[in-house]
């Protein structure tokens, strides 16, 4: 397993359109154990292959909370604090996935992006999706989601078709993100 390095815009291969998955080998197995790893190290809750270069419709999700502040703080006898790592992971991996029926109703998230560093803004989408996908084995699956995870999978799943987050935004809002991602760099 490897930590791969995670592309930012304006890298043009995020505006590819990534390719269906025909073959469920060794190769996919290895690259969703690295995205995974790479998802938890940045640490992010969803990634989508085309993040790591790789133009092909595979994501992963984990919805833990990533949020140290919202775990507590143990205290070991030596005195040291340290924040303890949610145990629980709960990786999930979706190939080759599909939307069949989003709803009416529309739900509004703040959303980020690994590829689109500390930007942040609210983008609306359907606020529950059935959505069906293959497993690592080739084997199809098929589920209702809502609220944070239907947010997250249309997300995710809008990289396959070569989307950001911002590319919901008015261009006035996406050109002031892309401003705000330039200060940032620069001062970094």
């Amino acid at each position: 397993m490897a930590i791969r390095e995670i592309i930012e815009v304006p890298d043009p291969r995020l505006k590819q359109v990534s390719a269906p998955v025909t073959a469920f080998d060794a190769e996919l197995k290895t690259l969703v154990a690295d995205m995974l790893e790479t998802m938890y190290d940045a640490p992010g809750i969803g990634l989508a292959a085309i993040q790591v270069g790789v133009p092909l419709r595979v994501l992963v999700i984990d919805l833990q909370p990533e949020d140290p502040d919202a775990e507590p703080v143990a205290c070991d006898h030596d005195g040291h604090h340290h924040h303890h790592q949610p145990t629980k992971k709960d990786p999930r991996v979706f190939i080759n996935p599909e939307i069949l029926d989003p709803s009416e109703e529309h739900s509004i998230y703040q959303e980020g992006c690994l590829s689109v560093p500390d930007i942040y803004a609210e983008v609306e989408r359907p606020a529950a999706v059935r959505v069906r996908w293959q497993d690592l084995d080739g084997k199809v699956h098929e589920e209702a989601m809502e609220d944070l995870m239907a947010t997250c999978i249309q997300h995710e799943m809008d990289h396959l078709e070569g989307i950001l987050f911002i590319d919901h935004l008015s261009r006035l809002k996406r050109n002031m993100a892309l401003k705000k991602l330039e200060k940032l760099r620069k001062a970094a």
